[in-house]
């Protein structure tokens, strides 16, 4: 008996010491709320919204100053530099229009137009203006039509077996689908209609999404199979406007359902001849897609993603003779990352053709022979990658790309701007400064703005030609009232990964009240997906809403495991059929690495967050690695990769689907959680089905496990806004910090 006394006491004091050691009390809540606005507006004279005119002749950008906003105009070829205009008289112009007052706020300088030498023009409250910037003169122009209503759901299946008549160059013919055939007619006489082909059904039918050779004497397209699409049912359980619920319907694809296959083809009007392109060359297809003619209309290229995204072609079809042929063959053994390193170029007409490939473990350019199907030279090399070309300057020969890894004893994620010949002569580097950069260049290249910053070093910006030299130094960032809020930016911090060689990067973020006398809870913030890589890289006193979090009594972490992107095809890999690893081992060695350094990061008490595939990866935690992770908050997450959207997930899981997605579903393995795991999830979410969260939660009731669930009414794909992040703080302050939250106001 007096033993029990002595643990509860002992457990008593424990609780104690933690609440008097000031985490997760009301004041940290207040200080945590308080940030975001603390914040907001107090880093100074870095350019923001930069644009330069058409001409190139100048570049203006806006900037928040302690008196308020200000616009600042430049004009590179004298390197000199003045006020835009004078903000306050354009405000009081406009209000004293409009009838009501007007914030500095409305103006963005990306939404201005270079009238001329003495005139801006923008559009504001319905209406188009020009400011004579001189003479300090507002001239109301008229009402801005009605924009349309955006890009509409990502997933929309259109009907392609419909569509209007499209002309042929010299506006005399149109073509257009009848009875899912191909006809053409004179424009002036659509009696003289003339069918082109007879074989077209509802169930394949040629596509309305028809093209004109440049000479008007040849139409391509294509012949496709008609698929079901399925359809994801939503149902909005508490709309705005009615006591009833909604039923929301979305076309949704997901792993292993049927899809489209299409044949391209060419009639050839002149020879009265259609031409295939050989199917057996293009067969199981993930997509046929981007058909083009070449300029001197001898044929049309399209790419073709094979499913399972192993292959990746670039085929051509002839149009004289109906040859097929594939001008470029990139396959892998594990996945084509063609949703994010893609890029194809053709020069001359196809002459030549500037193509994306990891085929040597590294993302770079290519320069093939587009007659011969042949390498004529790889254009970049070497243990660092291209993350994308800006530019392709044809008549000189020069690609101007941004590329990270290059630079020895520097962050590989650091974005630099590089040239190059296109025979992968005279490499120079646009950028030298330790840190990422952004540039933002002149119609014709001859000029860039570079905004550059790290986690841990303040924005600056220059004015620099297009061979990289600064011509004008135009911001340093006045970070001085971030200092006075005893901020401390985040650490950079590496380790190795499970390999014992490869550097694993990321950041360490602490409270501004932090005392290494204490010990903290670590929480990390995952997001895993193959698609990118995600620790920040530039500065920001709240990256990702971090900042406010570990203001409540943790250290809070972010890293970049392998599986993602943006480093070596081997780094990559790991993820491939196994989305599940999500670098978890890399996460770990990383976290007890900082552990050794720091002793005040207690990792007995780790938590994890995340939304999306952070979602799955942060519940995943508790299934797969629960050893080490304790807490979990996992938002709008894809529970099993089955459920979700095709192309993410067969991109990186594959095809056929297999017994590796079941291994990797949170859902299958349910019944291994250990540790306290929250879950979150909008019932309106169209990007990821939300029945992979119910699901999940059925599993984990069947497996008698205990877990909290947030459903949010009316929301999308989310971490659930504001309520979602007072509810994700209170989570992990009751179960790492174990203090009861503040009662919410």
């Amino acid at each position: 008996m007096m033993k029990n006394k002595g643990w509860i006491i002992g457990l008593i004091c424990l609780f104690a010491f933690i609440r008097v050691d000031g985490q997760g009390t009301s004041e940290d809540y207040r200080r945590a709320e308080e940030w975001p606005e603390l914040i907001r507006n107090k880093i100074y004279d870095v350019p923001l919204r930069i644009k330069w005119n058409k001409e190139g002749e100048y570049v203006w950008y806006e900037k928040n100053t302690p008196a308020g906003k200000d616009f600042v105009l430049i004009h590179p070829s004298s390197q000199s530099r003045s006020s835009f205009f004078d903000v306050e008289k354009l405000i009081q112009a406009l209000s004293e229009k409009l009838g009501r007052t007007i914030s500095a706020d409305a103006l963005e300088s990306d939404q201005m137009e270079w009238v001329d030498a003495d005139t801006v023009g923008f559009d504001l409250a319905g209406y188009t203006w020009h400011w004579n910037r001189k003479e300090n003169v507002l001239v109301q122009k008229g009402r801005v039509s009605a924009r349309s209503g955006g890009r509409g759901y990502w997933g929309q299946q259109g009907d392609d077996s419909k569509g209007h008549p499209v002309e042929s160059p010299d506006g005399k013919k149109v073509a257009f689908i009848r009875n899912n055939n191909i006809y053409i007619a004179e424009k002036s006489d659509f009696d003289s209609v003339k069918p082109l082909t007879y074989d077209g059904s509802p169930g394949e039918y040629y596509a309305a999404d028809l093209k004109w050779s440049p000479n008007g004497r040849k139409i391509a397209g294509y012949i496709s199979s008609r698929v079901d699409t399925r359809v994801l049912t939503l149902i909005e359980s508490s709309p705005s406007d009615q006591l009833q619920p909604k039923l929301h319907t979305r076309d949704y694809r997901k792993p292993g359902d049927a899809l489209p296959q299409r044949q391209p083809v060419i009639y050839n009007l002149d020879q009265d001849t259609l031409f295939y392109f050989d199917e057996n060359m293009i067969p199981n297809q993930y997509s046929v897609h981007k058909i083009n003619w070449w300029s001197d209309s001898r044929g049309i290229t399209f790419e073709y993603n094979q499913r399972g995204h192993q292959q990746y072609s670039v085929g051509e079809l002839d149009a004289n003779t109906g040859q097929s042929r594939f001008i470029i063959e990139e396959e892998s053994t594990t996945f084509i990352d063609y949703s994010g390193k893609y890029f194809r170029y053709d020069l001359k007409d196809g002459d030549e053709i500037i193509w994306m490939s990891e085929r040597d473990g590294w993302n770079h350019l290519y320069r093939y022979d587009g007659r011969t199907g042949e390498v004529k030279n790889q254009i970049t090399s070497g243990e660092w990658i291209v993350r994308s070309v800006v530019h392709v300057d044809e008549e000189e020969g020069r690609i101007i790309f941004r590329g990270s890894g290059r630079r020895d004893q520097e962050d590989p994620y650091h974005i630099h701007y590089y040239s190059v010949r296109i025979d992968g002569s005279d490499f120079r580097e646009l950028t030298d400064e330790n840190a990422f950069h952004t540039a933002y260049f002149d119609a014709e290249y001859n000029y860039f703005v570079d905004v550059y910053s790290r986690v841990d070093r303040a924005p600056e910006a220059v004015l620099r030609d297009g061979e990289g030299q600064i011509l004008m130094e135009l911001e340093r960032a006045d970070i001085s009232s971030v200092d006075e809020l005893n901020w401390r930016s985040p650490e950079v911090f590496t380790a190795k990964g499970r390999d014992g060689e490869t550097d694993i990067w990321g950041v360490i973020i602490r409270p501004t009240n932090f005392d290494p006398d204490k010990k903290y809870p670590v929480i990390e913030n995952i997001y895993a997906g193959p698609h990118g890589s995600f620790v920040p890289k530039t500065y920001h006193p709240n990256p990702g809403g971090m900042q406010a979090l570990a203001e409540l009594g943790f250290i809070v972490v972010q890293i970049d495991g392998m599986g993602t992107s943006h480093r070596s095809k081997a780094f990559h890999d790991v993820c491939w059929k196994n989305l599940k690893d999500a670098g978890f081992p890399d996460r770990r060695l990383w976290m007890e690495a900082a552990g050794r350094k720091y002793p005040y990061m207690d990792l007995d008490r780790v938590g994890i967050y995340g939304t999306s595939a952070g979602g799955q990866s942060a519940a995943g935690a508790l299934l797969f690695h629960s050893d080490f992770y304790k807490v979990a908050v996992s938002a709008s997450a894809c529970h099993d990769n089955r459920m979700d959207k095709i192309w993410w997930n067969e991109q990186w899981m594959g095809w056929p689907v297999g017994p590796h997605y079941a291994a990797s579903s949170n859902v299958e393995n349910a019944g291994k959680l250990q540790g306290k795991l929250m879950l979150l999830v909008g019932e309106l979410d169209d990007n990821v089905d939300p029945s992979s969260t119910y699901q999940f939660c059925d599993a984990l009731i069947q497996a008698k496990k205990d877990f909290e669930l947030v459903l949010l009414p009316g929301q999308g794909h989310t971490s659930g806004g504001e309520y979602g992040e007072r509810k994700r703080r209170d989570f992990f302050v009751r179960h790492l910090l174990g203090v009861d939250p503040p009662e919410w106001d």
